[in-house]
């Protein structure tokens, strides 16, 4: 077969569009074509798809010349994060293969596949198969799979950084692991966005013992990125609190007319129902062109807006992070982000969607949601130019993914423990595993381990003649539908009453309405007909006001990369007369305030106040380290503070800093005289402040639905939130006090700690901190920074309107 047959075909093509290669394109046909592997690394809007797929294709037309039979069934796996983009892959690989004169074919095989199609598929793959990590890890459980990928040449996984930091990620080693064992010169090849640890990820694709010399392929592409704040004129126009940004809704209708086509970014999908809402409100003429995205709307209806938005019919889109990716729709002329994506790269990978094509300029304007807010924009702007990309820090050793796969596999074909085990160690996150924590896994799914022994629903595998097998069909089917690693709450359909499939809502939220009341969801108003099993029945309303739905843990964190300019910001904002960010000039009675009732700390300062007031004592504490951070340093330092005399606190918590409050006086100063945010024993007094802990339990719930220790239910026939938290709380406890060197008890205080805590930038802000002038103020009133905190801790007993009526009476008291 001749690489410079294929080579010539990739050029030939291009040359034939009017375009030139990039330097990074050239590279990675080449080095694609003598057999490489690696990571191509590409700003959105690059051709970074044709750098892989136009080799992959050429290759085969090459040797279909030579051995037609080579290129029977699936030749090239390409694995996207989200289902909505295997329509943009899908429509370049049909374009590339007819232009190449391949005979292949082109298939999708997602969640939203029909029957017809998995079923065609279970005897026969096509040539291209674009699919996700759980669709490979189906088709793993199917008898006969090996046939099916005999002829597999490479696998390229697009996007490599949003699965990374994701146990999806784990996914994709195991089944890579699976592929190479099958086919030894397997080519693997990534494609990446800039993240900080770049050299860490390509590792973890390739695995521990990568066939070839991966290479990293860099773009090199300098893509140029403006960022436009949407300001009042006045900073009191916005609030000291708060995550909407509705206040500057005037501002942001304007932008809609004054472009072809926008996005508005929200954060969550409640934010984006409130702005699709209050927009159509406000300018009723755009009902028709604007429309909604998020992941909770049916997907015949988000199919229809990328379609409207591709053909140029919308004039505006509400999303959330459902459009970050490459979803195929034409370039946007302006994009909008509302309130701080609290991350670098996310905010750049917005941005992207404008000026989608070399060369372009790249523009997005921030709107913010509250006062400090403005902040952010600055920090945004220079963490851009200083290009500083978070880290995504992988997953490893998680049992609970490599027992799943381990049940998946004993469900088709079955297993052998030596064999299996040499390919899970080619894994860069199980390369570690022992002889003992192997032999502990095995012991689980054939006999539910040392706790669960008497329980016939944990025997799932049985050993015979060395291998490992499910023989059950009950199992082998309830395995299936537990098959992924995006573990979510309980989710309802919403109906109309004639038949229309609208979308979900989670069933905690739903469960709380009673027939009658009204709530917006897809952009319409409905009512509640009734509430049964996983469905709600609704019918249209004509009233203008109803909940949102809320979702749980729709909250993102300051990321520790954000959290360094912010805090350079708000020095920069209290010491220099003059600015060259407008949004510091503008928050400037802010920051005077904060300086007038306490203090704004520097770069070198901690600052931490004090208030007693009417309602009892509250201790404000700054790290501006992100809220996961805030709540494990809010719970070390109320055990700490407890040495000193029992005490109850609660606790509240946002990305600036967290408060404890108590309705006795806080022993703070004796606390600090103790050295209280010392480094010295901080594992065995995290450990000690969160035995008892909701996080613990939240992590096991999770774990325990990927590792099958609890079955969620068949199709439309879901166990309830309810049901599931108690199960789990049940089996936690049970481990807790009987089985406490249980592995998967022990992965969920691992991953607390490393992911919900994240220990390791716990231990980079005390270290910080130590380093520091500690600011101790008492103060009379609340001051700009504690005010957003205060609130933070009504928001989870209050609703919506009651609070917000609150915080003007707050800020009317308060300012």
């Amino acid at each position: 077969m001749s690489s410079a047959g294929a080579l010539y075909r990739c050029r030939s093509w291009f040359s034939d569009q009017g375009w030139k290669p990039f330097p990074f394109q050239l590279q990675a046909w080449s080095t694609y074509l003598d057999g490489g592997c690696g990571l191509v690394n590409a700003p959105t809007g690059s051709g970074k798809t044709y750098s892989l797929l136009l080799p992959a294709i050429a290759e085969g037309v090459e040797r279909m010349k030579a051995d037609p039979k080579s290129c029977d069934g699936v030749q090239l796996i390409w694995i996207t994060p989200i289902r909505a983009l295997a329509k943009e892959i899908h429509q370049s690989a049909e374009r590339a293969v007819q232009a190449l004169g391949a005979e292949w074919e082109v298939g999708v095989r997602t969640g939203d596949s029909t029957q017809k199609v998995k079923q065609a598929q279970k005897k026969k793959l096509p040539q291209i198969l674009i699919t996700t990590p759980e669709s490979i890890h189906v088709m793993l459980s199917n008898k006969g799979y090996a046939k099916l990928f005999k002829n597999l040449r490479a696998v390229v996984i697009d996007e490599w950084h949003e699965l990374m930091g994701s146990k999806r990620a784990v996914q994709c080693e195991l089944f890579l692991s699976k592929f190479r064992a099958l086919q030894p010169e397997l080519r693997t090849w990534g494609i990446s966005a800039t993240i900080g640890n770049m050299e860490e990820s390509m590792e973890i694709l390739m695995g521990a013992e990568p066939s070839a010399e991966p290479q990293i392929i860099k773009a090199n592409i300098e893509k140029s990125l403006v960022i436009e704040p949407v300001l009042p004129e006045e900073v009191e126009t916005l609030p000291w609190a708060g995550h909407l940004g509705i206040r500057l809704l005037d501002q942001v209708v304007p932008l809609i007319y004054e472009n072809q086509s926008t996005l508005i970014f929200t954060n969550t999908r409640a934010q984006a129902e409130i702005w699709f809402q209050q927009i159509l409100a406000a300018d009723p003429s755009l009902a028709g062109i604007l429309a909604m995205h998020h992941s909770a709307i049916s997907k015949e209806v988000r199919a229809w807006v990328e379609e409207a938005l591709y053909d140029g019919r919308l004039k505006a889109v509400v999303c959330t992070s459902s459009l970050d990716l490459g979803v195929d729709f034409r370039p946007v002329d302006c994009v909008v982000q509302i309130g701080s994506p609290k991350g670098v790269s996310r905010f750049v990978q917005r941005a992207g969607r404008s000026g989608h094509r070399p060369g372009a300029t790249s523009k997005i304007h921030f709107v913010p949601t509250h006062s400090l807010e403005l902040l952010e924009c600055a920090a945004l702007r220079k963490a851009v130019d200083e290009k500083a990309n978070e880290d995504r820090m992988p997953y490893l050793r998680s049992l609970d993914v490599l027992i799943q796969y381990m049940v998946t596999l004993a469900v088709s074909d079955g297993f052998r423990s030596g064999e299996l085990l040499t390919e899970v160690r080619g894994t860069t996150s199980f390369a570690s595993v022992s002889d003992e924590e192997w032999n502990w896994c095995l012991d689980f799914i054939v006999r539910g381990g040392e706790s669960l022994e008497s329980y016939d629903d944990f025997h799932k595998v049985v050993v015979e003649e060395g291998v490992y097998k499910v023989i059950s069909r009950k199992v082998s089917m309830r395995h299936k539908f537990n098959i992924g690693t995006i573990v979510s709450s309980t989710m309802v359909k919403v109906k109309l009453q004639k038949g229309k499939f609208l979308g979900q809502v989670e069933e905690y939220f739903i469960s709380k309405l009673i027939p009658g009341d009204a709530f917006w969801f897809a952009g319409r108003c409905l009512e509640l007909v009734r509430f049964k099993g996983v469905e709600a029945t609704v019918r249209l309303s004509k009233q203008k006001k109803g909940q949102v739905p809320s979702y749980m843990g729709g909250r993102m964190p300051l990321s520790a990369e954000l959290g360094y300019f912010l805090r350079e910001k708000l020095e920069e904002s209290a010491t220099r007369d003059s600015f060259e960010d407008p949004e510091l000039a503008l928050v400037q009675p802010i920051i005077s305030l904060q300086k007038e009732r306490s203090a704004v700390p520097t770069r070198d300062q901690f600052l931490i106040e004090y208030l007693e007031d009417k309602e009892g004592h509250h201790l404000f504490v700054y790290p501006f380290e992100g809220r996961l951070v805030h709540e494990g340093l809010a719970s070390l330092l109320s055990y700490r503070l407890g040495h000193f005399g029992k005490q109850t606190f609660s606790i509240a918590m946002n990305d600036y800093g967290f408060e404890l409050y108590s309705d006795q006086p806080i022993p703070i100063e004796d606390g600090l005289d103790s050295d209280i945010f010392s480094l010295e024993h901080l594992r065995e007094d995290l450990v000690s402040s969160l035995n008892e802990s909701e996080m613990m339990q939240r992590r096991f719930r999770d774990i325990a639905q990927i590792s099958g220790l609890v079955f969620t239910g068949y199709p439309g026939k879901n166990i309830t939130t309810k049901q599931l938290i108690n199960s789990t709380k049940l089996m936690y406890e049970v481990f807790r006090d009987y089985d406490p060197d249980n592995l998967l008890l022990r992965q969920a205080y691992e991953e607390v700690h490393e992911f919900q805590l994240e220990e390791a930038r716990m231990r980079a802000a005390l270290e910080r901190i130590a380093n520091q002038e500690t600011v101790f103020n008492n103060i009379d009133k609340p001051t700009p920074l504690a005010f957003p905190i205060l609130v933070d801790r009504l928001r989870e007993t209050m609703g919506n309107e009651s609070l917000a009526e609150r915080i003007k009476r707050m800020q009317l008291d308060f300012g």
